[in-house]
């Protein structure tokens, strides 16, 4: 790390996708790099590792498979290294233990040379004389701060909590978003009520956990969902084809207004519940039915949450089933809100602003090769909060590998991984027909 170099590309937050894109890199001499995150070390959601969730792709989609497979940093050679390959092998799954993906991700961040942890990013300046990003980044511990200058940046900023503003300005521990379960259990156990609200795959992971729990601990717990049901995700073998590069090309191209209407309607393709939580679950909930005439365990389907209040040392909340249009109140020692992610934009991104064309939503114009629209030479890449111009599989791990293919092949200027018309079996786009 030289703040004296000028770099081919410097990366901006490091999670899978640009972890990735940095390992790729690893054996492409062509492009000096450098990656920083503010983090002391790779953690992914280390709040909903929970033991027995899986990830909800296949092993293959690890880094570096799906780009190229004889890579070192695949998952297999992980494996390998840690001499855990036979135990897979009898495992005979394809999915893999979230904690597992995790552990792989620091193994290969341990091996890199281009990742710099604990450093955040503080201010981007565009120096339009030289046409060079100048990156003023700040060490976490000494608070000392170093600029480095580069060509190219790329964005992997990540996604943050999405806390409605209704649940915010209450105690931590007692009213708190889905990814600070593992840290919030030991405040769950001690409670006498607990309430989850939302039905994605979070909330259905921490209700799950709860239902372990409960039979010893004793609590009531609720689960409320504003959605018709606790809906599975659509996980059938042509659906998931929808996760690909075809489908991808295929959205691109259509008018924002379009794009934004159609992403709409594809809720359960992200936001429904994997078929084998729902399975365990409802296993759960059999289990805590045994020789109990009332399980304490409610699950309220339809129901919107309005507003909450502290009342003594419980929480009141407001809830509307909107079918009925019937309101009620429900009490609770601790809520659990699962209402996903939004896009991260940090503030250090306005610094550029005047250079970076923005649509009337306040979200980045991206080109079809996954670079931000700029009126400057110089590129900005984007991994994130690109959803409402690539589509649904913006978030998939499998589809970042491809993303990082072509963000690779634009840096050198020539085709190091090859880009193939067809991926899949079904055609998206008629005129191909």
């Amino acid at each position: 790390m030289d703040n004296n170099t000028v770099y081919d590309l410097v990366g901006i937050g490091i999670g899978p996708f640009n972890l990735s894109l940095a390992a790729l890199l690893e054996d492409t001499p062509e492009v000096n790099s450098l990656f920083f995150d503010q983090k002391p070390h790779f953690d992914w959601h280390p709040g909903m590792l929970i033991v027995g969730t899986r990830l909800q792709v296949p092993f293959m989609a690890d880094l570096v498979t799906l780009a190229d497979p004889t890579n070192r940093y695949s998952f297999l050679n992980y494996l390998a290294q840690k001499n855990r390959l036979y135990p897979f092998y009898f495992l005979q799954r394809l999915d893999i233990p979230r904690r597992e993906y995790n552990d792989y991700c620091k193994w290969v961040e341990s091996e890199l040379n281009n990742c710099c942890f604990g450093k955040k990013v503080v201010e981007l300046e565009y120096l339009e004389h030289d046409e060079l990003y100048t990156v003023t980044v700040e060490d976490i511990e000494t608070e000392d701060r170093i600029r480095y200058q580069c060509k190219n940046l790329v964005l992997g900023t990540g996604t943050n909590p999405a806390l409605p503003e209704a649940f915010k300005g209450f105690p931590s521990e007692n009213v708190f978003h889905t990814s600070e379960f593992l840290d919030r259990q030991d405040r769950c156990r001690e409670a006498k009520s607990v309430t989850v609200v939302g039905s994605g795959q979070s909330a259905a992971e921490a209700f799950r956990e709860l239902l372990k729990d409960r039979m010893k601990y004793d609590y009531k717990l609720t689960w409320i969902t504003r959605s018709r049901s606790f809906f599975s995700m659509e996980e059938s073998k042509l659906t998931v084809e929808q996760f690909s590069p075809d489908y991808v090309n295929y959205f691109y191209r259509f008018p924002q207004e379009k794009k934004d209407e159609i992403f709409a309607t594809q809720d359960l393709l992200y936001k429904g519940i994997s078929s084998h939580t729902i399975t365990d679950i409802y296993n759960l909930l059999y289990e805590n039915s045994v020789s109990n005439e009332e399980i304490n365990v409610d699950l309220q389907v339809l129901t919107e949450v309005n507003g909450i209040k502290e009342k003594g040392n419980t929480y009141e909340i407001s809830c509307r089933q909107w079918e009925q249009d019937l309101n009620f109140t429900h009490e609770s020692d601790v809520v659990i809100v699962g209402t996903g992610y939004r896009p991260n934009v940090p503030a250090f991104i306005k610094d550029l602003s005047d250079y970076i064309s923005w649509d009337d939503k306040g979200r980045y114009e991206v080109e079809h090769d996954y670079r931000v629209r700029v009126s400057i030479p110089n590129q900005i890449y984007v991994q994130s909060g690109i959803s409402h111009s690539h589509g649904v599989g913006s978030t998939n791990l499998g589809l970042a590998v491809h993303r990082n293919k072509i963000i690779i092949n634009h840096l050198l200027g020539r085709e190091k991984y090859p880009i193939y018309d067809k991926y899949v079996f079904q055609n998206f786009d008629a005129e191909k027909f």
